[in-house]
């Protein structure tokens, strides 16, 4: 795997939601630890499920992960960083301004704004805190999905300039004295964010025209705001072993090969690694290992014995095979079904297969 040689101290992943950078976030994490390394995995996600794959709490302050060894885990809750951000505000001018003044910064304080900020405020600390590379060799952050974490990343520079132009005022950032004192730490953010030698960018997509568009459109402006270290990973490609006896598989396999052939020009041109589709979801350890293991093929897709035609064929009688059946149905099952009766409106989800 390319992504995986010779990391650096902090390594991000980021992609649309439902493309797997949960997954693939935690089983680099394990492989990290499972080597040696002292691994700090951090979720910036308001969404964030990293301690449903472990099965097990994490919060937001560092913890072992128990069934990991050498590796901890942190996530950021976006609104209790919101809530502690306006508290180291607001709590010093409380009796030293007039009440109309510290009702009117908190007003400005109390919207979606300042939960961004303060996560972001949260996620520079991290950055910014040497002492945590003395801890850890490598740091993965389980970033947001795309949009959200361009405006994260985008924002030191927007407040440098906004500190700038707005030396007295105040904002949903909170009063510009008090983030110029921080300008520093956001300086320092920046440059480790630029820095090839400390950052990688991981992009994660899968095969999906939508999804790789995006993702393009992701490695521009990262690019453009000097996060140029960028590497691709495309998630669950479907086995071509998988296209051998069935025509829709056949044809999805078809499909993503061109869209694998004819990347847009900006992807086409980075460090790429392929990760093929799972036949079990990715919770637990043992089923992220097997996310990153390229020994072998993925494990056979399950299949079923049972055969539906059109002319046998409803809904309820669909069901009720599955129930007394002794095998788990294959999803082409359930795909051939929609296809036949429903002029393929749902043969594409693919659910229960994706992992996290």
């Amino acid at each position: 795997m390319k992504f995986l040689q010779n990391i650096p101290p902090y390594l991000f992943f980021t992609g649309k939601g439902g493309v797997g950078k949960t997954s693939i976030s935690c089983a680099t994490a394990i492989r990290l630890a499972e080597q040696g390394k002292r691994v700090l995995l951090v979720s910036t996600d308001p969404a964030s499920n990293v301690g449903q794959v472990f099965d097990q709490a994490i919060g937001n302050t560092i913890r072992p992960v128990t069934a990991v060894p050498a590796l901890s885990a942190l996530e950021i809750d976006p609104q209790e960083a919101a809530r502690q951000y306006r508290a180291r505000i607001v709590d010093p001018i409380k009796g030293l301004l007039p009440d109309d003044v510290v009702n009117s910064i908190s007003e400005q304080l109390s919207g979606a704004c300042t939960t961004e900020i303060a996560a972001f405020d949260e996620f520079t600390g991290l950055l910014t805190d040497a002492s945590l590379l003395t801890r850890f060799d490598h740091i993965i952050f389980d970033t947001a999905p795309t949009g959200h974490t361009i405006r994260l990343l985008q924002l030191p520079g927007a407040w440098s300039s906004f500190i700038e132009s707005n030396p007295d005022g105040a904002s949903c950032l909170g009063p510009m004295a008090g983030l110029e004192k921080q300008r520093e730490q956001y300086a320092h953010a920046v440059e480790a964010l630029s820095d090839p030698e400390r950052t990688r960018l991981v992009l994660v997509a899968r095969l999906q025209n939508s999804t790789l568009q995006e993702v393009a459109r992701t490695h521009e402006e990262l690019a453009e705001i000097g996060l140029k270290n960028q590497y691709l990973v495309i998630n669950g490609v479907l086995p071509e072993a998988e296209a051998e006896h069935d025509a829709l598989a056949a044809a999805i396999w078809q499909r993503e090969q061109e869209a694998l052939a004819n990347l847009p020009a900006g992807l086409s041109e980075l460090p790429t690694d392929t990760l093929l589709l799972q036949p079990v979801n990715m919770v637990g350890v043992s089923a992220l290992k097997g996310l990153l293991d390229t020994r072998s093929e993925a494990l056979p897709l399950p299949v079923t014995n049972i055969l539906y035609t059109p002319e046998n064929l409803s809904l309820s009688g669909l069901v009720d095979d599955i129930a007394r059946s002794e095998t788990r149905p294959d999803y082409a099952d359930g795909q051939r079904w929609c296809r036949e009766n429903h002029d393929g409106c749902c043969h594409r989800r693919q659910a229960g297969r994706h992992g996290i």
